[in-house]
């Protein structure tokens, strides 16, 4: 199963040169940019783990290109993603958000149904990955 969040996610993964220019818009836009990684992409899972600070002030992709393989080197079984902040209308307003690196495998979700009282029917979704423990979810 492949996991769809963010910008660009029903395309094919994206090669570097492709993030490279998809960071250089958000820059180009003044958008700050931030680095993100997970081992739960539940949908529900909106904070995952920050690489470091945001990365204010930057006007060249190639030092935020750096920081995504310092983060893939250092979790290279994770989910990473790339966010760009929108500042301009006084809140902090995700711009852009895309996956930049996927664990080599990903199994995906349980949808769950209970049936309760007057036909109502409420449906779960459960990570498989969540079965195992944190950090430990992609590993073979």
């Amino acid at each position: 199963m492949r996991i769809t969040q963010g910008t660009f996610s029903y395309l094919p993964d994206l090669t570097d040169e492709e993030i490279k220019a998809q960071v250089q818009y958000c820059l180009d836009n003044g958008w700050p940019v931030l680095i993100e990684y997970s081992d739960d992409p539940h949908p529900r899972n909106v904070y995952w783990e920050m690489w470091g600070l945001p990365l204010f002030d930057l006007k060249d992709a190639v030092a935020v290109m750096e920081e995504i393989q310092a983060c893939r080197r250092a979790f290279p079984n994770h989910y990473i993603r790339v966010n760009g902040y929108d500042r301009s209308l006084g809140r902090q307003t995700t711009a852009l958000s895309f996956i930049v690196n996927r664990p080599p495998d990903e199994p995906g979700f349980l949808l769950e149904r209970t049936e309760g009282a007057d036909r109502q029917i409420r449906y779960t979704l459960k990570s498989y990955a969540a079965e195992r423990p944190a950090g430990k979810r992609y590993e073979a």
